[in-house]
């Protein structure tokens, strides 16, 4: 179902309006509560993520949700705690096994996502009742979601933001220079298994809503164009948070007018940002290295 099916609106260009009748529907103020939520959290840990090279980890932990739900349903129990549990788990082994590097094991991490999601499909055939299917696992919706599952994500959202607000600074020295901070005396190890911790939990209450696929778009892209914008961490860090709030929002607003998949626009509004920014860091570097030449008479004095 698509959120465009709920009313047939159409879009008028007063935006007071437009959004007056997109929250007279508990379900769309609960969507854009959940989606806020989503981007802020996803962006401030795929910050990182980038940062520190860690994009196929971070793509596997978002994959394996699809088993753990699908594990989850098949014991009978929610989804929720397959989310969770999987993910969680996932990180927890990726970081246990990477050794002490500062960049991914690809292999390792490959073998992990493939064994786990070949897993998510098994689990799928043994299945016998009622299943949504792999489409909601992976892809998501906002439609349905509660008042009560807002709450749930924003605790734990919170948690995720005050843990890495603890550790922000040592978590940045280590994922800049990981040589240089253990000599320092920075637990380097420690803090890479805390933190992919961090990311299945966030991925983990993120593929609740939005589906495997547009946790990985939220949590890599919009960090991605901010680091192509700017190199100061701080003010990076604040354009990946409003790029990915803006992408969700805007997603949003467009699966409610126009009868296309949610997924679709907020990925599609987020790459949109990561090129325009791409393209416009490469025009700047063609014109810092072209510059014009000087008179004749000025090079000869």
């Amino acid at each position: 179902m698509l959120l465009a099916d709920a009313n047939s609106p159409v879009w008028s260009w007063n935006l007071i309006a437009d959004f007056q009748q997109m929250w007279a529907f508990p379900f769309m103020v609960n969507a854009f509560r959940a989606g806020a939520i989503t981007a802020v959290v996803s962006a401030v840990v795929g910050w990182f993520v980038v940062l520190r090279r860690q994009t196929f980890a971070a793509h596997t932990v978002s994959a394996v949700a699809f088993p753990g739900a699908a594990g989850a349903v098949l014991l009978g129990v929610s989804a929720v705690y397959g989310y969770f549990a999987l993910c969680v788990a996932a990180a927890l082994v990726i970081a246990a096994l990477r050794g002490s590097g500062d960049h991914e094991d690809s292999a390792l991490t490959g073998t992990v996502q493939a064994f786990l999601l070949a897993s998510g499909f098994l689990f799928i055939a043994l299945y016998k009742g009622l299943l949504e299917g792999p489409q909601t696992i992976l892809f998501g919706t906002f439609l349905g979601i509660t008042s009560t599952q807002v709450t749930v994500l924003a605790s734990v959202g919170t948690g995720v933001l005050a843990v890495l607000a603890l550790i922000g600074r040592p978590l940045l020295f280590a994922s800049v220079d990981p040589q240089v901070a253990a000599g320092r005396g920075v637990p380097v190890r420690a803090l890479s298994l805390l933190f992919l911790a961090l990311l299945g939990a966030a991925t983990a209450e993120a593929s609740q809503i939005t589906g495997t696929l547009l946790v990985f778009a939220l949590m890599v892209i919009p960090a991605a164009t901010a680091q192509t914008l700017t190199a100061r961490p701080g003010l990076s860090l604040a354009l990946a948070v409003l790029l990915a709030f803006a992408a969700t929002w805007l997603g949003l607003t467009a699966a409610y007018y126009w009868p296309y998949p949610l997924g679709f626009f907020v990925t599609s509004f987020a790459f949109a940002g990561y090129v325009i920014a791409r393209g416009g860091h490469a025009l700047y570097a063609i014109r810092g290295r072209i510059r014009p030449s000087l008179p004749a008479t000025e090079v000869t004095a």
